[in-house]
């Protein structure tokens, strides 16, 4: 019985305050139009209104109800496109959880079949199994991140470095990965310039390794991505670029959206959770910095990062 009138009571308030929020937002809206109706039926003292005078009170009244009317499509348009991509969303997690634990699930119902007795079988099931486990984790820590970003719950230790030091060092720790995909890293930069931002260091690093790794995934074999660093005016200038198999220009717009793939069967084959992307455009967003890509197919890719220079 108590939680029946806890639920009402939260209902009255919660009504109350969708009430009071709707008429801070519209009372300024409602105030003008009272008014204008007001000079249509008060008239002069003598009574009398002229037709110009009835006519503009009558136009304002008009003019004001259609902002009123645009407004309410505006926002019922966003609602929709709310609910649309939050369906998606859904469906993208259910879709991406799924494949690795589909696969985990037969691996494993093979081995319990009697596969774990055939080392033909046994090892190599056991491999695709510890796949599809990395991968359904690496699924779940970039959701868990993102999620920290957009929520702000993320504590960003901010410091000045040198951003192509860090370039060096990413380099350097992705060599081997860059290798075994037949992909050359280079630095165009040759000089022993300083470039210093002030930022999260762990998170620009992030930016470097999805970038870079979404580069040589989509690379052509015996390719280069390029890295370099510049200075133009207040700004610090990043651009990560490569001679791989580029993106049709109908796909930039949705690029950085969450799971979304240019060539679905290839970034299954290739791996990684889909939201590499995702997680660098909101970290640099985070950092008030911008990010654009450049593509042609079968040409290569040009991600551009502009960072606001620190002394």
């Amino acid at each position: 019985m108590i939680s029946i009138w806890i639920f009402i009571l939260l209902l009255i308030v919660g009504c109350a305050a969708t009430y009071f929020i709707a008429y801070k937002k519209y009372t300024s809206q409602i105030t003008t139009i009272n008014n204008s109706i007001q000079k249509i039926v008060s008239g002069p003292v003598d009574g009398q209104k002229s037709g110009a005078d009835l006519n503009d009170a009558v136009a304002e009244i008009e003019k004001l109800l259609e902002q009123i009317v645009l407004e309410r499509r505006r926002e019922i348009d966003k609602l929709k496109n709310a609910d649309s991509y939050r369906r998606e969303f859904l469906s993208n997690v259910s879709h991406e959880l799924r494949t690795p634990v589909f696969n985990i699930q037969g691996y494993v119902s093979t081995l319990m079949d009697g596969g774990i007795d055939d080392p033909d079988v046994n090892h190599v099931y056991l491999s695709k199994a510890s796949q599809s486990l990395d991968r359904l984790i690496a699924l779940i820590d970039d959701l868990e991140s993102l999620s920290r970003i957009e929520s702000g719950e993320l504590e960003m230790e901010m410091r000045t470095f040198d951003i192509l030091e860090l370039a060096r060092d990413v380099t350097e720790e992705l060599s081997r990965f860059a290798n075994e995909n037949s992909i050359q890293i280079q630095i165009e930069n040759t000089t022993d310039d300083k470039f210093y931002i002030y930022a999260d260091k762990h998170l620009i690093h992030q930016v470097f390794v999805n970038l870079i790794i979404n580069s040589i995934k989509y690379g052509k074999e015996n390719g280069t991505t390029t890295i370099s660093v510049s200075r133009n005016g207040d700004k610090i200038l990043l651009k990560i670029s490569d001679n791989g198999i580029g993106i049709s220009k109908q796909h930039l717009p949705r690029l950085f959206e969450r799971f979304y793939r240019v060539d679905k069967h290839r970034a299954r084959i290739k791996g990684g959770s889909g939201l590499g992307l995702a997680i660098v455009k909101h970290i640099i967003e985070t950092h008030n910095a911008t990010i654009n890509v450049e593509s042609v197919p079968n040409e290569g890719t040009v991600f551009s990062c502009a960072f606001t220079a620190s002394t």
